[in-house]
Order: C-alpha cells, then structure tokens, then sequence
C-alpha cells in the first residue's frame, strides 16, 4: 500500500491521517526527543559567523541549507527558549542568520529570468526594494519562500529559505534563452530585531536608517565594511537585516561593531525566535511547507497573481488548481489553518509533528507543524494541517501533546481553529495589508 493509505489505523505512523494526494507522506511517527550529539564535520558548511555565535554561548544548532545553524544560547536551567523570546519583546537581538545563503541573478535578462521563476511580477519591483516571494515547480509545489532583493536594474539576491534553489535556477537557465549569471555569493546576513532594533540601527550606521520603509533596501557601512540593509525579518515586528558583503574576510569586525553599538540598548545575541514568527503567520519552509504544497493550502493564495499575463514556472497548474477551488473542488484534502491549542505552556521545539482529531473524538486527522506558547496572548498557539472540512474558523479540535504538556497524561488537550495571523504585526505582510482593505488576497 502506498501514499499513506494503509487502512490500519494502528499502524505506528499513523495512517489514519489521510495523506493520499501526496506521494511522499509527512513521517508522523511519534518518537519524543532523540537525543544526539551533532557531528561538526567539513561535509556541513560553517557560516563566517559560526565561531562567534559560539563564543556567544550557542549549546545548540541543527542544519539548514548544508550550513550549521544555531539554535539556542540560554540553557534551559536559565530559561531557554522563553528567555530569548523575552530578550526579543523587550529590547533587541542579534541572530546569526547566515544560513540564508544569497544566490546572486545578475546580467541584461536579470528581470525577465526572475519574472519567469518567481510567482509575484518582477517587473514591479523597485530597485532597492525587497519583496517575499515564492517559487514553484510545474505541479505548483513551493521550491522556496525567500526575500527577494533588487539591487540593481540588472541584479537580484534570493535570499533563501531551507532548500537548494542555486541548483534550481541553474538548472532553469539551461536551454533557455535569458542572458545572466547565477551563482552563491559571500554575503551573510544577521538580523536585529526588536522594539529597540531601529533605535540600535541608527547609531551603527546614522539617522537616515529611520526613513527607512518595510522591505526598504539602503547601502551603509559598519565598521568601515560595505553592508546592505533590509528593513525585514522573522517575527512581523519592524526589524532589520544586515548583508555583509565578503562576509568570509570581515565577519568579526561587522559582528563586534554591532555588539559594540548594542551594549547600551542591553543587546543579547538569540537564535531565530519561531514563537513571534508563529504568531505573525510566518511560514518556515520545510516545516509547514514543502515542494508537494501549493501556496492556496497554506495562506499564500495573495503570491498567485490573477492578473500576470508573463508566463512562470507552475503558472499553468496554479491557475487549474485556482479554477478547481473556485468550483468548490479543491485538488487537495488538507490545509493550514491557525489554532488555539490547551494544555500547559509549549514553552520548547516539537519534536514530532503532533495529532490533531475532531474535537468530538475519534481516530487522527491532522498534525501541527509549528506549536508554540504566547506569553503576549497567554496560550499555546500553532499552525497546522487539517481537512478541509475540519478548517473553518471555530471549528472544534483536539490534539495529542506529550504529557509535559497535557492537562491528563494520555488525554487530548482541546483546540480551536482561529484567524492567522495571531495578533497584528507591526511590520504587516502583503496578506495582512490584503486583508485589512479588505481585498481578495488572491490578486
């Protein structure tokens, strides 16, 4: 039996949980934390930054995009993940975020190749302007959700999600008649990121930082070294990235130069705080999507313009799957959907991608991919994929959570399905800004 429709509901991975549109299912076995030591090899890249987020106290990292990526610096006994988050709402943070690898299209067809891989109009982007995007395959899977920056008339960095999409747009270019070089080049990004995140900025690099927009681009210098900065990040609050060029030679000076200009707004270095991306609706590629996903079962539906007359790859099978919706059909069983989730506080990175059943009781039929606790909303929130029929708003649910977090250990907790995001954001997407004009996110 393939394509997760074994019968037996038993079945350790969980096969009641129909996964039958898909050709590789999600592993649903519930295994708890594994705990392994990470072997630091020469076959997995260490970023130019990784050797400073050790001295910063980083205890733990996994791999994303081939590059080690740390994950925690405050130790559970000193409060881990919670206390990050608490460092992140109340003054500012730096990440080490290198691993979002840039990937360079450069060359007369710069645009015209972009417009043809990404899904949003290209030709609409200003230059020094940044834009969230998605790319797709023929079948109208997400290959990638990176910010997208224009640089120049003639240049774009991808700045890329956890996927190797280099060899994609290499790939892409053989055969076809656009003039441009594609290549990763030495550029890593930090971010900074909290409410006093513009405040720290404009002491590093000078007052014109504040007139700086949402996805604004600029040109600066830390440290006397040449950076782009993006008024962007991954937590819906305003925040910046920094992209340092040649960032092999000058890692530690752009890294100290920030620390320097952060003691007296009580900077602390963090990993990415996926609790505040999660409640902003910010999607990790990988975890709550992946090549088999279309964007209209995961709230992206505004990234597929009804109005884009330029041909793209997927753009034949994202409109017949837009035709099909619109019929009442939809060419898929399950969605993401926002919910309110009981029990105690998730205050830790699942381990397992956890059950979700009808609220009335009976066998699975959904999981969550990214749970966490709000301190802010007081509740564990989460996104994740039920049925269709199971995803309107209100609609009564209940999930397995391991007994650290059950009310009853064994019981399901129960959970409500809500609106995405969780809160407003104060750096609002495209969807968000869609919706609060109250216009079809599918433009």
């Amino acid at each position: 039996m393939t394509n997760g429709a074994v019968a037996a509901s038993s079945h350790h991975n969980r096969p009641s949980v129909d996964q039958s549109d898909r050709l590789v299912p999600i592993n649903l076995r519930q295994t708890g934390p594994t705990r392994v030591e990470l072997l630091i090899s020469t076959r997995i890249r260490k970023s130019p930054y990784w050797h400073l987020s050790m001295a910063a106290g980083c205890w733990r990292a996994e791999v994303y995009n081939r590059v080690y990526h740390p994950r925690g610096y405050s130790r559970p006994e000193d409060g881990g993940a919670m206390a990050e988050y608490e460092a992140l709402v109340n003054d500012v943070t730096l990440w080490n975020v290198a691993v979002e690898r840039q990937i360079r299209v450069k060359g007369p067809d710069a645009e015209a190749f972009v417009n043809f891989v990404i899904t949003r109009d290209a030709t609409k982007i200003p230059v020094m302007r940044a834009r969230y995007v998605i790319l797709c395959n023929e079948n109208g899977g997400i290959l990638n959700d990176p910010v997208l920056l224009r640089i120049a008339e003639d240049e774009f960095w991808f700045s890329i999600s956890d996927s190797d999409l280099m060899l994609w747009l290499q790939g892409v270019k053989v055969g076809q008649p656009f003039d441009v070089e594609i290549a990763e080049i030495d550029v890593a990004p930090v971010q900074i990121q909290g409410p006093r995140s513009a405040d720290l900025m404009i002491d590093l690099v000078g007052a014109q930082l504040a007139d700086l927009p949402s996805y604004g681009l600029m040109e600066a210098t830390v440290a006397g070294l040449p950076v782009i900065i993006s008024q962007t990040g991954f937590t819906g609050e305003k925040g910046y990235e920094i992209y340092l060029r040649d960032a092999t030679l000058h890692a530690e000076e752009m890294w100290n130069a920030v620390m320097e200009a952060g003691r007296p707004h009580n900077l602390k270095v963090i990993a990415p705080a996926h609790h505040r991306r999660v409640a902003a609706g910010i999607l990790s590629w990988g975890q709550d999507m992946d090549a088999e996903t279309l964007p209209f079962q995961v709230n992206l539906s505004y990234q597929v313009p009804r109005k884009k007359e330029a041909d793209y790859i997927g753009k034949a099978a994202l409109e017949r799957a837009r035709e099909l919706i619109d019929a009442g059909t939809p060419p898929f069983r399950m969605v993401m959907v926002g919910m309110r989730v009981g029990g105690r506080p998730i205050d830790e990175y699942a381990p397992d991608f956890w059950l979700v059943r009808p609220g009335t009781g009976g066998d699975p039929v959904g999981y969550l991919t990214s749970p966490w606790w709000s301190p802010e909303l007081g509740m564990n929130i989460a996104l994740g994929y039920v049925p269709v029929e199971w995803s309107a708003l209100g609609t009564a649910l209940a999930v397995d959570l391991p007994a650290r977090y059950a009310d009853v250990p064994g019981e399901p907790v129960g959970a409500e399905v809500v609106e995405v995001p969780f809160r407003p954001s104060v750096n609002p997407n495209t969807r968000e800004r869609l919706k609060a004009r109250g216009l079809d996110s599918a433009v």
